[in-house]
């Protein structure tokens, strides 16, 4: 049965392509961004569709967090998506890494998506599914890392999946299950033009992970097609 989804970074990429396939299956979407007024594809799916809803919310604004939190402390969530992101600056070589571009990466990679489910773990508790997804990416993995450089982006990411995990015992009394998630290298802005798959193939097998999740997959990083990826 449908039920209520937030999502973060709504207004292009995958999280626009998620709003888009939960709500053509009848959930509710509380679709988040930055910029609600210069989000015009969102703005153009959202109309005279009942089922989405727009906010305004950037992710590092935590005054801004508990704000929306505070307007939606009634409603049950079944499912959370920490989607939003930041790549900061690429092709950064080692010598030449920019230590404020650093914070400001991990600020929005690894800082954010905890608050996020700090914020909203009340509505989940009493949300039918409890899913968290958490959007790391294979890059984050140690085990995987045979090229070097990325520090910026790669740390965020790895850190990102230690969240996930300490999440996933500090919320397993409130039977919440917390997933990070690879997408896969996707045609969005981030990706660029030259990645493999689409947004809606991406979504799709994303989809399908967080509505298939149980307690016992809590803790575990997954790529969109249902592989575990290591640590």
């Amino acid at each position: 049965m449908p039920g209520t989804i937030l999502i973060t970074g709504c207004n292009r990429g995958i999280g626009l392509e998620m709003t888009r396939q939960f709500a053509a299956d009848g959930w509710t979407v509380i679709a988040t961004c930055r910029n609600p007024s210069a989000a015009w594809e969102l703005s153009e799916l959202a109309e005279g569709n009942d089922h989405i809803e727009i906010h305004g919310l950037d992710v590092t604004d935590y005054t801004q967090m508990a704000a929306l939190a505070s307007e939606l402390q009634d409603r049950a969530l079944d499912v959370l998506v920490s989607n939003a992101g930041y790549y900061g600056p690429k092709g950064v070589t080692f010598g030449n890494v920019d230590v404020e571009e650093w914070r400001t990466v991990l600020e929005v990679n690894t800082i954010a998506p905890y608050k996020l489910v700090e914020a909203f773990a009340p509505n989940l508790a009493v949300g039918k599914h409890k899913v968290v997804g958490v959007l790391s990416s294979k890059v984050g993995s140690i085990d995987d890392n045979g090229s070097g450089g990325g520090y910026l982006y790669r740390s965020s990411k790895t850190a990102v999946n230690q969240v996930v995990k300490s999440l996933s015992i500090d919320l397993a009394e409130r039977s919440i299950t917390v997933l990070a998630f690879h997408p896969g290298w996707v045609q969005t802005e981030m990706g660029g033009p030259n990645a493999l798959i689409s947004t809606d193939e991406s979504v799709r097998g994303l989809k399908r992970l967080l509505l298939n999740a149980t307690p016992d997959q809590s803790g575990y990083f997954y790529s969109y097609d249902g592989s575990e990826i290591p640590w």
